[in-house]
């Protein structure tokens, strides 16, 4: 199982970003697939994380309204889509994935995922 994330970068407030997550070795329609972030001196959290095979959806109340997460199981690859950007949001966004499915999304959202990408940095600044 690899994780592969992309699209990090510098962006101003009120922009946004788009971070993708290519997917290798399994399939993320069998998988509970989702993003997190750890900004500097503060614990990981769970950003947003979905169920890829009814669609439901959890976000963080931070970000509820300003990102969506969305897959394209032809490519097996997540996006994480991010706008209205913060300084705030500033952090090392990491995508990750659990085998034990689709309906894990909401506890891996909370409690952590077994799969994890290397992470990319978003960095919200003027």
């Amino acid at each position: 199982v690899q994780l592969e994330e992309s699209g990090g970068g510098l962006v101003q407030p009120g922009g946004s970003l788009r971070l993708s997550c290519a997917a290798s070795g399994f399939t993320i329609d069998d998988y509970a697939i989702g993003w997190f972030r750890q900004a500097p001196g503060k614990e990981r959290e769970g950003v947003s994380c979905i169920n890829t095979s009814d669609g439901s959806t959890y976000y963080a109340a931070s970000v509820e309204g300003r990102f969506t997460i969305s897959s394209d199981n032809a490519k097996n690859t997540f996006y994480l889509q991010l706008n209205s950007l913060k300084p705030e949001d500033t952090a090392v966004y990491y995508c990750a994935a659990d085998r034990r499915g689709g309906p894990y999304y909401y506890s891996g959202c909370k409690y952590g995922m077994y799969n994890w990408g290397k992470g990319t940095l978003v960095t919200v600044s003027t």
